[in-house]
């Protein structure tokens, strides 16, 4: 049985969108300033799978979204001003929060159980490159 969209479901998933997308150029925007290669390939494999999870939603709402600079803008200046350690663990409490974000969704949408998964999992990978440094 097919879910009907409620207005709350839509604002939700374009919420969610947004941040699918604007994590792509934060996650593409740390790999620019970080010294670690390894970190580098980290981070980019994270914003393809950003990326991946925007065009999994973008099917739901149909709408295409522009990626803004904010949130790439704020870590790269926390980046900057505090440190590698305080920017990781700001994004892994941020991927814990989205992966909690998606579970009322998960119920009308499947697929967005993929995502909510892959953000548990981002969240580790970022945890664990906070224990690396």
């Amino acid at each position: 049985m097919k879910t009907i969209m409620t207005e709350k479901m839509n604002k939700q998933l374009l919420k969610a969108q947004q941040a699918e997308v604007d994590a792509v150029l934060m996650y593409k925007g740390l790999s620019e300033v970080v010294n670690i290669e390894s970190m580098k390939e980290v981070f980019l494999q994270l914003a393809k799978d950003e990326g991946k999870h925007a065009a999994i939603i973008r099917k739901l709402t149909g709408e295409v979204l522009m990626p803004k600079e904010t949130k790439k803008n704020l870590v790269k200046l926390i980046y900057k001003v505090f440190g590698l350690k305080s920017v990781l663990k700001l994004i892994s409490n941020g991927e814990f929060s989205a992966a909690e974000n998606y579970v009322s969704l998960v119920a009308h949408f499947p697929e967005i159980e993929e995502i909510r998964l892959d953000e548990i999992r981002h969240g580790e990978i970022i945890k664990k490159c906070v224990t690396d440094l």
